[in-house]
Protein backbone atom coordinates (compact mmCIF):
# COMPACT_ATOMS: atom_id res chain seq x y z
CA UNK A 1 0.00 0.00 0.00
CA UNK A 2 1.35 3.44 -0.89
CA UNK A 3 0.74 6.65 0.97
CA UNK A 4 -0.98 9.68 -0.58
CA UNK A 5 2.26 11.67 -0.77
CA UNK A 6 3.97 9.11 -3.03
CA UNK A 7 0.96 9.00 -5.37
CA UNK A 8 1.19 12.76 -6.00
CA UNK A 9 4.88 12.87 -6.82
CA UNK A 10 6.33 13.65 -10.21
CA UNK A 11 9.76 13.08 -11.76
CA UNK A 12 12.21 15.54 -10.23
CA UNK A 13 10.19 16.47 -7.16
CA UNK A 14 12.67 14.81 -4.79
CA UNK A 15 15.44 16.80 -6.49
CA UNK A 16 13.61 20.10 -6.14
CA UNK A 17 12.63 20.62 -9.79
CA UNK A 18 9.18 21.81 -10.92
CA UNK A 19 6.60 19.41 -12.33
CA UNK A 20 6.31 21.08 -15.74
CA UNK A 21 7.80 23.84 -17.84
CA UNK A 22 11.31 25.24 -17.87
CA UNK A 23 13.56 23.57 -15.31
CA UNK A 24 11.47 20.38 -15.11
CA UNK A 25 12.87 16.94 -15.84
CA UNK A 26 13.02 16.26 -19.59
CA UNK A 27 10.53 13.51 -20.40
CA UNK A 28 11.34 10.35 -22.39
CA UNK A 29 9.87 11.56 -25.69
CA UNK A 30 12.20 14.55 -25.86
CA UNK A 31 15.17 12.50 -24.69
CA UNK A 32 14.61 9.79 -27.29
CA UNK A 33 14.04 12.43 -29.99
CA UNK A 34 17.32 14.16 -29.10
CA UNK A 35 19.16 10.84 -29.14
CA UNK A 36 17.70 10.07 -32.57
CA UNK A 37 18.81 13.48 -33.92
CA UNK A 38 22.34 13.08 -32.55
CA UNK A 39 22.64 9.50 -33.80
CA UNK A 40 21.28 10.39 -37.26
CA UNK A 41 23.83 13.18 -37.58
CA UNK A 42 26.62 10.79 -36.57
CA UNK A 43 25.39 8.29 -39.18
CA UNK A 44 25.37 10.96 -41.91
CA UNK A 45 28.94 12.01 -41.09
CA UNK A 46 29.98 8.36 -40.98
CA UNK A 47 28.43 7.72 -44.40
CA UNK A 48 30.07 10.83 -45.86
CA UNK A 49 33.58 10.18 -44.58
CA UNK A 50 33.82 6.50 -43.62
CA UNK A 51 31.39 4.69 -45.97
CA UNK A 52 29.25 3.98 -42.90
CA UNK A 53 31.41 2.29 -40.34
CA UNK A 54 29.59 1.41 -37.10
CA UNK A 55 32.66 2.12 -34.98
CA UNK A 56 33.20 5.47 -36.68
CA UNK A 57 29.54 6.33 -36.09
CA UNK A 58 29.85 5.56 -32.37
CA UNK A 59 33.08 7.57 -32.09
CA UNK A 60 31.54 10.54 -33.91
CA UNK A 61 28.48 10.36 -31.65
CA UNK A 62 30.70 10.24 -28.54
CA UNK A 63 32.88 13.16 -29.68
CA UNK A 64 29.82 15.33 -30.32
CA UNK A 65 28.46 14.52 -26.86
CA UNK A 66 31.77 15.16 -25.09
CA UNK A 67 32.37 18.46 -26.91
CA UNK A 68 28.86 19.93 -26.79
CA UNK A 69 27.70 18.91 -23.29
CA UNK A 70 30.18 21.16 -21.45
CA UNK A 71 30.26 23.94 -24.06
CA UNK A 72 26.58 24.38 -25.00
CA UNK A 73 24.98 22.66 -22.03
CA UNK A 74 23.62 19.87 -24.21
CA UNK A 75 24.10 17.98 -27.43
CA UNK A 76 22.72 19.44 -30.66
CA UNK A 77 19.66 17.18 -30.28
CA UNK A 78 19.13 18.33 -26.69
CA UNK A 79 19.33 21.98 -27.66
CA UNK A 80 17.07 21.57 -30.71
CA UNK A 81 14.39 19.94 -28.56
CA UNK A 82 14.65 22.46 -25.74
CA UNK A 83 16.74 20.67 -23.14
CA UNK A 84 19.92 21.36 -21.20
CA UNK A 85 22.24 19.28 -19.06
CA UNK A 86 23.32 20.49 -15.66
CA UNK A 87 24.55 19.18 -12.34
CA UNK A 88 21.82 17.98 -10.00
CA UNK A 89 22.61 20.87 -7.66
CA UNK A 90 22.80 23.30 -10.57
CA UNK A 91 25.71 24.66 -12.54
CA UNK A 92 28.20 23.68 -15.19
CA UNK A 93 28.83 19.98 -15.78
CA UNK A 94 32.60 20.40 -16.06
CA UNK A 95 34.87 18.34 -18.29
CA UNK A 96 34.99 14.83 -16.82
CA UNK A 97 31.24 14.31 -16.31
CA UNK A 98 30.42 14.42 -20.05
CA UNK A 99 33.08 11.75 -20.64
CA UNK A 100 31.63 9.41 -17.99
CA UNK A 101 28.05 10.10 -19.10
CA UNK A 102 28.87 9.50 -22.77
CA UNK A 103 30.81 6.29 -22.12
CA UNK A 104 27.83 4.87 -20.23
CA UNK A 105 25.37 6.18 -22.84
CA UNK A 106 27.31 4.36 -25.57
CA UNK A 107 26.93 1.12 -23.60
CA UNK A 108 23.13 1.60 -23.97
CA UNK A 109 22.00 -0.44 -20.92
CA UNK A 110 22.78 2.30 -18.34
CA UNK A 111 20.72 4.75 -20.39
CA UNK A 112 17.59 2.59 -20.37
CA UNK A 113 17.59 1.90 -16.62
CA UNK A 114 15.81 4.83 -14.96
CA UNK A 115 14.94 5.81 -11.43
CA UNK A 116 11.71 7.47 -10.23
CA UNK A 117 13.08 10.84 -11.39
CA UNK A 118 13.58 9.50 -14.94
CA UNK A 119 17.35 9.78 -14.62
CA UNK A 120 19.31 7.02 -16.30
CA UNK A 121 22.28 5.32 -14.69
CA UNK A 122 24.51 7.38 -17.01
CA UNK A 123 23.12 10.62 -15.51
CA UNK A 124 23.23 9.32 -11.94
CA UNK A 125 26.86 8.23 -12.30
CA UNK A 126 27.83 11.64 -13.68
CA UNK A 127 25.72 13.57 -11.17
CA UNK A 128 23.81 15.28 -13.96
CA UNK A 129 20.19 15.85 -14.88
CA UNK A 130 18.60 16.65 -18.24
CA UNK A 131 16.08 19.49 -17.88
CA UNK A 132 13.70 21.38 -20.14
CA UNK A 133 15.13 24.79 -20.97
Amino acid sequence: MTDAASENTYPGERLGFPATGAGSIARPGRRIGALAIDWACAVLVSIAFFEYDAIATTVIFAIVQIVFLPTLGGSPGHRLLGMRLQLVGGGWVGLWRPIVRTALLCLVIPAVIWDADQRGVHDKAAGTVLLRS
